[in-house]
């Protein structure tokens, strides 16, 4: 009685009234709810059957290429009982993150082709790091900065974060110092259809709507001017594409990815020692301790298809040169009136007076590209090796001459070239399996994807041909005989640099460079160039020169140091994504039903990006196989498949 008369005394609710509560409260709790609670890793591919984990009959693999999507596909199908074997054209596993040794006075020391970062929600490459049991080969870098030469922007540091978007973006204008130049209106229409592309990205309608445009032509029609300076031109660099030539598409995707798509922040760890021996060495290992075979300095001469199957392919071991005829442009920018020169970054040419012979321009020490002198011998720049007019070793540290190689066809300012030195039959080994997977760069695919005789797929062949590859990239390493200090992250991005784009302390993060550090008081200190203009920059001196010279203005400390060593990376093997690409990008199958695709260079279904893309790419080919053999495919993840602001 006395509760129903109090409850006489309520105020009634309108069924509008009640509607327009829900409508507040609903989207309130959610995100709340994505506030405080840390979102999980979305699902991408998972069988609903509960089917087989490993084959109950013998299959065997080939994944031509020991790069991180050869290297995840070979490991998974390893892991199943397949028998795999891996294929390496080059000395050093691991593609890109592969490490060599090298010589720093009386001391040696583990190279890479440049620092790479671990994020967080790299969910597929953190799983196998997981599995491998190798946590401990990485280290928090805490955070992350970018910092802006001759700008009013204030220095941007990045944290790790646990929350969905809006609050990730909430997050970012907390930390930002630079909130009030983000530049954004959102009463202006321009700046609107901007915010709701980049928070609204769906797979493949942001391709079907932005992939014609370059993000420097989408830029000029009217983007926040802070929001680009701050985050989109350093971080588009970052993808290793030039925004010129980089799809708005592939952007918006990668943004999706890192950032408004992303609840872990930026925050990422590094390897503790080089990457070769933190994760290349495991997954390997791994590899071996399930019966699969490695072999590395392998080039694949034969591809064999009948009836819309691999059945063989051929291969020799160990020189330097190949026997198979291959295609090369002519350097404008390096080439005159005496002297004609084919290839770029590390892969160079010289053709000799009657040009019906080309030199390779690459050192036979550690790869670096050789510079013709006045007296026409040709110098290493990075480590002094000395060969005469016709590539004949005159000093060290390279131990072999110079390959030389044959001009067999030109066709519009290209030329065919093969080795001088033809290979023996006794030299080639055949490889039979049930499955085959092309795992290499953009140039290895194509150049794998013209020796397979038979009939293939005009229109996957057009696909390959049609592949882009990215403006080049290069490294600078540099050994300092003091320290100096640094206010910013151990891996740092910067902006507004003629050539250098980031930053890397090494003796803050591998132990080889911290225990020097401590004995001897040094630094030792890395600059990337994402992706440089060839023209801006036709050699590898000139590229030295630009790094030492930007690295005194980063850090003014050093130019009174004595610099005890430098190394150069420099490569043109990236993949490249412009506008108009991803339609005809292939996927992970074929039409020849054993032949499989990896890289991240094939059409991905769900956002990923760098060495993620890579690793998932490999895993989408091995789950493929999977399919087939009627086994449970690994489970994939990704992030949050689609912006929240989608239409």
């Amino acid at each position: 009685m006395h509760q129903s008369s109090n409850s006489s005394t309520l105020p009634k609710l309108s069924r509008r009234t009640l509607l327009k509560l829900l409508g507040v409260g609903i989207p309130g709790a959610i995100l709340g709810y994505s506030r405080f609670n840390k979102p999980q890793p979305s699902v991408y591919q998972q069988d609903s059957l509960s089917l087989p984990f490993r084959l109950s009959k013998p299959k065997s693999v080939v994944v031509i290429g020991a790069g991180l999507a050869g290297l995840a596909c070979a490991y998974e199908l390893s892991q199943r009982g397949f028998q795999v074997t891996l294929l390496e054209r080059s000395p050093n596993l691991g593609g890109k993150i592969a490490s060599w040794i090298i010589q720093v006075g009386s001391e040696t020391f583990k190279m890479e082709h440049g620092f790479h970062g671990f994020f967080p929600h790299y969910y597929n490459l953190n799983s196998i790091i997981k599995e491998l049991n190798i946590t401990n080969n990485f280290k928090s870098l805490d955070f992350y900065s970018v910092v802006f030469k001759d700008s009013f922007y204030q220095p941007e540091n990045f944290y790790p974060s646990h929350s969905a978007f809006p609050w990730n973006i909430i997050d970012l204008g907390i930390w930002s110092s630079n909130r009030f130049q983000w530049g954004i209106n959102l009463l202006k229409l321009s700046h609107w259809q901007v915010f709701q592309a980049i928070t609204g990205v769906q797979i493949p309608k942001t391709f079907e709507r932005f992939d014609s445009l370059s993000v420097t032509e989408w830029v000029e029609k009217g983007f926040p001017q802070g929001l680009y300076d701050l985050y989109f031109l350093p971080f588009a660099k970052s993808s290793l594409n030039s925004p010129d030539v980089l799809s708005v598409g592939e952007l918006l995707q990668f943004f999706h990815f890192y950032f408004f798509g992303n609840p872990e922040g930026l925050a990422f760890n590094g390897t503790t020692d080089d990457m070769g021996t933190s994760l290349v060495q495991p997954m390997v290992k791994a590899i071996k301790n399930n019966g699969g075979q490695v072999i590395n300095e392998a080039t694949v001469s034969k591809l064999i298809e009948n009836h819309n199957k691999i059945i063989a392919l051929t291969f020799y071991q160990g020189n330097s040169q190949t026997d198979v005829p291959f295609w090369v442009k002519r350097n404008n920018y390096l080439s005159n009136n005496q002297i004609t020169y084919y290839g770029s970054s590390d892969r160079v040419f010289i053709a000799n007076s009657n040009d019906q012979e080309a030199i390779s321009l690459t050192c036979t020490h550690q790869g670096c590209t050789v510079n013709r002198q006045t007296d026409g011998t040709f110098l290493c720049p990075c480590h002094g090796a000395l060969y005469d007019q016709q590539g004949k070793l005159l000093q060290g540290p390279a131990k072999r001459d110079l390959p030389h190689y044959k001009i067999q066809q030109k066709k519009d300012k290209s030329v065919q070239l093969v080795g001088a030195y033809s290979i023996s039959s006794a030299e080639t080994k055949t490889l039979e399996a049930d499955y085959y997977v092309i795992a290499t760069d953009v140039p290895g695919t194509k150049q794998l994807w013209k020796l397979i005789q038979g009939n293939i797929n005009p229109k996957t062949t057009q696909q390959i041909e049609t592949l882009a590859i990215a403006d080049p990239f290069a490294v600078g390493r540099f050994w300092f005989d003091r320290d100096f200090e640094w206010k910013h992250s151990d891996f740092t991005s910067l902006s507004g640099y003629q050539l250098t784009d980031s930053i890397t302390l090494y003796h803050h993060i591998q132990n080889q460079f911290i225990e020097w550090s401590k004995r001897t008081g040094g630094s030792v200190v890395e600059l990337h160039a994402y992706c440089y203009k060839e023209k801006d920059f036709p050699t590898q001196d000139s590229l030295l020169i630009t790094f030492e010279k930007e690295l005194y203005e980063i850090i003014p400390d050093l130019a009174q140091a004595n610099c005890l060593h430098r190394e150069l990376v420099n490569q043109n093997n990236f993949s490249g994504y412009p506008p108009n690409s991803y339609k005809n990008r292939p996927k992970t199958t074929t039409k020849i039903n054993n032949l499989f695709l990896a890289g991240d260079w094939v059409k991905m279904p769900f956002p990923c990006g760098l060495m993620e893309r890579a690793v998932s790419s490999g895993l989408l080919a091995a789950n493929e196989i999977l399919h087939k053999e009627g086994l449970q495919r690994r489970t994939l993840l990704t992030v949050t498949p689609e912006g929240l602001l989608k239409i």
